[in-house]
């Protein structure tokens, strides 16, 4: 009953989503005027005259990138949701739900996670193949140049020359974007649309749009849509937002680890993503597998969870 109480006496969700906005706002010019300060100490105005070398592809700027990316990631996705629990007086663990989740419900987030990368690839290949109409052509390749340069920089950070650049990539692209954009995207933005719409699935798919068109990477819009889903359900039916972390942590984890094989063994990472590794029936039994799963997850949770995400309704 005191969990309803507190719910009902939050300030509306329309106003939590302005908070939200100002709140990264605010944490965007915090963390990238610090950042700025550090790429100063560094790069002297190198980086500052021509900001473009950046997406040049010369291991030398790879560390002012990951500057970036850390304070992009705790400055817009971090520090929204914690200073709007901050703002309506309430612990993280309750106004979010961090409760531990039981034993199994990790074991079937690895295995989901795991089976489901085939039929994630599929549709990361459907999309690469999206064309738009040829009154949209202008559109069309201002996508797709956008597309390589955001390509190009991700190669560059996915270099790795050994183990301290695979476990800086591992903490860097898996852990504090998992945690960071958790966070805001099923803790914060999901919350507040669920408290909005009154309507769970409503919320986890308008999140999961959010979540996937934030990045700006048209080509691999679809693939990280349908992950803000199933990261979304895992939090609803668990109302532990660790299980969408782990979810989004091993996702992230896995690409780094792939890269880092990749590199290893000297094959060329840039037509990873245009390449089918499955015949039609793989992709088939990745998806019965993956929905045979989220079914077995969802009755492994409680029916009735005394969660924030539940108790608004």
């Amino acid at each position: 009953m005191n969990s309803i109480q507190k719910s009902r006496q939050e300030n509306s969700p329309y106003i939590h989503l302005l908070m939200l906005v100002a709140y990264a706002i605010l944490g965007m010019i915090v963390c990238i005027v610090f950042a700025f300060g550090v790429l100063f100490a560094k790069y002297g105005m190198e980086l500052f005259r021509n900001p473009l070398i950046l997406t040049g592809g010369d291991i030398k700027y790879r560390p002012a990138l990951q500057i970036l990316l850390f304070a992009q990631s705790i400055g817009l996705f971090l520090i929204p949701p914690f200073l709007l629990s901050l703002t309506e007086g309430q612990r993280l663990n309750e106004f979010y739900g961090l409760k531990k989740p039981k034993f199994i419900l990790w074991g079937l987030v690895i295995l989901i996670m795991l089976f489901s990368m085939p039929v994630m690839e599929w549709t990361s290949l459907i999309n690469l193949k999206m064309s738009l109409p040829g009154f949209l052509s202008g559109l069309e390749n201002w996508m797709k140049q956008s597309e390589e340069s955001l390509k190009q920089t991700t190669l560059l950070l996915l270099k790795m020359d050994g183990l301290k650049d695979f476990l800086i990539n591992i903490f860097l692209i898996a852990l504090v974007a998992a945690v960071s954009e958790e966070f805001m995207f099923r803790g914060a933005v999901q919350r507040t649309l669920l408290r909005m719409f009154k309507n769970a699935h409503i919320a986890i798919w308008a999140s999961a749009f959010i979540f996937s068109a934030i990045h700006l990477q048209f080509y691999g819009f679809l693939p990280r849509f349908l992950l803000g889903a199933g990261f979304g359900y895992l939090y609803l039916w668990s109302g532990s937002l660790w299980c969408s972390i782990l979810a989004h942590f091993l996702n992230n984890a896995i690409a780094v680890c792939q890269a880092y094989y990749m590199q290893k063994h000297n094959m060329p990472l840039d037509d990873v993503d245009n390449t089918a590794h499955f015949q039609w029936y793989g992709y088939l039994i990745s998806f019965i597998i993956t929905i045979a799963l989220f079914q077995m997850f969802k009755k492994q949770c409680k029916p009735t969870l005394k969660q924030p995400i539940t108790t608004l309704l």
